[in-house]
């Protein structure tokens, strides 16, 4: 799922006045500009396009430069390693994709390949909801069957699927080996890792620094976000089950030291009052360090006054003795099985989005083979574009439903306009191909805004169209982009078999129950600090996404917002229940008891959950959690 963009306040008033629904459409992340993936973004699709050019496999070449735009459009700050996992399991199952594609489209009947095609959107959509690299690879799997059963290619299937491989894997190569600029401290094949735990401990400092100010939550929250981060670099797919260098096992260390600290930072949040600056100057010594691949120094001890103050300064002291050993560490983790994962594509969230995702792309599907055939406005040779812009158009991830079609429609048209006007002034093929290659430039950069990227992913298509030998086709482009708008606001406000809102809800009951868990771990009194972290981050992470799956839910029109309306008030008192949980492991491990004050927060807290799963109808029960005295 995207990340939320951060906007200044002064840009949200003008905001505020607009519906939801219309707001998010406006609205845009904000940040530095990605120097290192607008590089790999020029050397990617455009090299590619150019060296078929060369020699003379321009089919191929294209289809290699779709798929390192797809891949460009996945190339997200984080580890090497992870991006090992964002990457090339979405090409895999995209390769997969076209090779099915190709073979149907070749042997089959129109009826036969729409039910063919369905069924893959049934598949791709139950699996989307397991999680964003699971969505990549089901957005990629559909895009690329589609691509597969009505490009008109003379090369074989499997062919096609090497390219397709090819193009994605050379954006993968790009990544795994080029530095990042500035990260030549150290072991540069650890930047991504060494600024994620880095980030870590800034936002320790920045939390300690909002204690007792109303920036307290936002800065918790931003907390977790860093804390999910690093763990995700730090645990990417390995050859080998433990860390393979001395520079990755010292970032582990670094990374496991950093969860006491917020842990008491949490704490002292909870309590809300203000602290001195001294309280934050050791992590932000601690991230200084981390960056610079150096030792401490000497760390700035906190006052000792309260139990949550004493468990910084015990925090800060086992810090700087993880970060001179450097031994490693526990990621604390989640451990999702197979049966996690079932269950998570074939629940409720899962059905409810495959099957919406399935009728968009068949319905998609059926209505472009039908002008394909009728030859309604031309036989034109790619009508494999209305169900692959559907696609995007159907995924949640980009986006509340109105918002993307608003932002599609928009970005498409600019896209078609400013490519027609490249078309009637750059030589073919050689300003077509700088074309492709500023186009995955800017790739990086659009992905902040919808239309932005559609912008720029029109103009790329359109110029390998060109490249290709077929003639200028905006318009073509804009109609089935408006086609395949309508088609899918049609089915997304279709009712569906069972209760809607089904994957906000399926969050929401993943996040209550890893709350539970955590409470009763911390009630139950057993002097185990891993498991208890493990607990916590897993909380902390089911709460964040059940946040982004109801922020979204809350910015589509009225008709689908009132579905989960009141949702957001139970995740407040899941994430005020974990935090009070944080406050009272802290504490008893201090003074080995609660005070009156903890344990009437707990049964307040627990009485607004319970009353708060009535009003939403959380269907996943929330047993009753034990309060310990």
């Amino acid at each position: 799922m995207s990340p939320r963009p951060h906007i200044p306040a002064r840009a949200l008033r003008p905001l505020a006045a607009l519906p939801p629904w219309l707001a998010h459409a406006l609205r845009a992340q904000r940040g530095p500009v990605p120097w290192s993936a607008v590089t790999r973004g020029t050397l990617a699709a455009g090299p590619l396009l150019l060296a078929s050019v060369l020699v003379g496999r321009l089919s191929l070449g294209v289809v290699a430069a779709i798929a390192a735009m797809l891949a460009g459009i996945n190339d997200r700050p984080g580890s090497r390693r992870t991006a090992v996992k964002r990457l090339g399991a979405p090409a895999l199952v995209g390769a997969g994709g076209l090779l099915v594609g190709t073979y149907v489209g070749d042997h089959v009947g129109a009826v036969a390949l729409t039910a063919v095609l369905t069924g893959l959107g049934l598949l791709a959509g139950g699996m989307s909801a397991i999680g964003p690299v699971a969505s990549g690879a089901g957005t990629q799997l559909l895009v690329a069957s589609a691509i597969g059963a009505g490009m008109p290619v003379a090369d074989a299937g499997w062919t096609r699927a090497l390219a397709f491989l090819a193009g994605a894997g050379w954006l993968l190569a790009l990544r795994l080996v080029l530095p990042t600029p500035g990260s030549m401290t150290g072991d540069f094949r650890f930047d991504g890792e060494r600024d994620a735990v880095a980030q870590v401990y800034d936002a320790v400092a920045e939390l300690l620094d909002a204690t007792g100010t109303e920036h307290a939550t936002a800065r918790r929250a931003a907390l977790t976000a860093a804390l999910d981060h690093a763990q995700d670099a730090l645990a990417g797919p390995r050859l080998r089950r433990g860390a393979s260098s001395a520079s990755e096992r010292r970032l582990r260390a670094q990374y496991a030291a950093a969860l006491p600290l917020a842990e008491a930072a949490t704490a002292l949040a909870w309590a809300a009052e203000r602290l001195s600056d001294r309280a934050s100057a050791g992590p932000r010594r601690l991230a200084a360090a981390v960056r610079e691949n150096t030792h401490t120094g000497p760390l700035p001890a906190p006052s000792r006054s309260a139990p949550a103050l004493r468990a910084l300064d015990d925090a800060l002291l086992h810090a700087a003795d993880a970060f001179d050993q450097g031994g490693g560490g526990n990621l604390h983790a989640r451990r999702r099985g197979v049966r996690h994962l079932l269950r998570a594509g074939f629940g409720a969230g899962g059905r409810e989005y495959g099957l919406r995702v399935a009728l968009s792309f068949g319905a998609s599907v059926a209505v472009a083979q039908a002008l394909y055939h009728s030859q309604w406005y031309g036989r034109h040779t790619h009508w494999y574009w209305l169900p692959a812009t559907a696609v995007f158009l159907v995924k949640p991830d980009l986006g509340p439903l109105v918002s993307r079609v608003l932002c599609r429609a928009a970005g498409t048209v600019l896209g078609a306009l400013l490519f027609a006007g490249f078309a009637a002034l750059l030589p073919r093929p050689e300003g077509l191909v700088a074309l492709v290659a500023l186009c995955g430039a800017l790739i990086p950069v659009s992905t902040r805004h919808f239309a932005a990227q559609t912008a720029v992913v029109t103009v790329l298509v359109l110029s390998l169209v060109m490249v290709g030998g077929e003639p200028q086709a905006s318009v073509s482009r804009i109609v089935e982009t408006l086609l395949a708008c309508a088609i899918v606001l049609i089915v997304g406000h279709l009712p569906m078999p069972g209760e809607r809102g089904g994957q906000v809800r399926a969050r929401l009951a993943a996040a209550a129950g890893a709350a539970q868990a955590y409470l009763t771990h911390v009630l139950d009194g057993p002097d185990d600090r891993a498991a208890r972290w493990t607990l916590r981050r897993e909380a902390y992470r089911a709460l964040a996404e059940a946040r982004t799956a109801i922020a979204l839910a809350a910015h589509e029109l009225p008709a689908l917002a009132r579905h989960t309306e009141g949702t957001d008030e139970v995740a407040a008192v899941l994430e005020r229940l974990v935090d009070t949980t944080t406050a009272c492991a802290v504490h008893l491990d201090d003074t080995g008891r609660l005070t009156a004050q903890h344990r009437e927060r707990l049964a307040e807290l627990l009485d607004e959950l319970a009353a708060g799963r009535e009003r939403v109808g959380l269907r996943a029960p929330v047993p009753d959690l034990p309060v310990a005295g």
